[in-house]
């Protein structure tokens, strides 16, 4: 007989008593108390891996494309809403391929060309760092942005201040409908009207200032609420991040620190959590970003 454990230790647990084989349906059984003869085997490490079992499993990869798209395919549809990332947090690089292939695939497969494909960033969630660090979730909307500048076709709903500290899937998606009923005016029929916040395009060192330049400023950009802007970070060369003072100037952002007299980089709303008040006159919020992005 041959034992494998696929979880554990390995062995068996329970009363010896009480271990037995039996035959289905015939009440014959071979207790497995007393002394056992055995060799431990090869570790798993060793050998390929097992069949995975697909089953209903959502996060097997082909199990929800096999059983929401493919019925489908062909199919004519206006556009898709994309609401997805937190599970790829952990590997934001590679969803920078992984979403624009999906579209790839989705818009050859269903047949209607290059349908709209609208994205929801991430929500804000989780604790709020007391000093500027790394964020895979940041990351993730790095990857989403880049989709949605690089694919045609594609617009994204910024939802960093509509999430909810102690919930992945927060309440508030009148907000986010909203944001993306604009981007589908504008990408899906054409109509005129700014759809997007503020999105980061260029930077420029201006003495011990790094000045960033916007696309989609709409009628301007201000800080939700008024006051001063939040959530800016900047950095030297060796990419010691701080917060720093932002102030608006025309259709650019101008930030500096005290603490960084050369500066080199700067990021904006990059936590799983962030705080970020930069919007458009339209009431639409920045999305995250760096200017050191790899």
């Amino acid at each position: 007989m041959r034992a494998l454990d696929t979880g554990g230790p390995g062995g068996f647990s329970g009363k010896a008593e009480d271990l037995r084989i039996e035959r289905v349906g015939t009440g014959d059984a071979v207790a497995l108390s007393g002394a056992w003869r055995y060799r431990a085997g090869e570790p798993l490490a060793k050998l390929p891996s097992l069949p995975r079992r697909l089953g209903e499993d959502p996060n097997v990869v082909t199990v929800l494309y096999n059983g929401m798209i493919a019925p489908i395919a062909p199919c004519a549809i206006t556009g898709t809403i994309w609401y997805q990332g937190e599970a790829n947090a952990h590997q934001a690089a590679l969803y920078r391929r992984l979403l624009p292939t999906l579209i790839a695939d989705w818009r050859a497969r269903l047949g209607v060309g290059d349908f709209p494909f609208l994205i929801v960033q991430l929500a804000n969630y989780s604790d709020r760092p007391e000093q500027p660090s790394e964020s895979g979730w940041a990351e993730l909307r790095e990857a989403q942005l880049m989709t949605a500048r690089t694919v045609p076709k594609t617009g994204l709903a910024v939802a960093i201040d509509v999430g909810e500290r102690g919930d992945i899937h927060p309440k508030n998606k009148q907000d986010v409908a909203k944001r993306l009923a604009l981007a589908a005016r504008a990408i899906a029929y054409g109509l005129p009207g700014e759809w997007s916040g503020p999105i980061y395009r260029e930077m420029r060192v201006e003495g011990d200032a790094i000045a960033l330049a916007f696309d989609h400023c709409g009628r301007g950009l201000m800080a939700r609420g008024g006051g001063d802007l939040v959530g800016f970070a900047i950095a030297g060369a060796d990419r010691r991040f701080v917060w720093a003072t932002a102030r608006i100037d025309g259709e650019r952002v101008v930030v500096t620190s005290p603490e960084v007299r050369e500066p080199a980089a700067v990021r904006y709303a990059w936590a799983n959590d962030p705080a970020g008040n930069l919007i458009n006159a339209d009431g639409l919020p920045a999305s995250p970003f760096r200017t050191d992005a790899p």
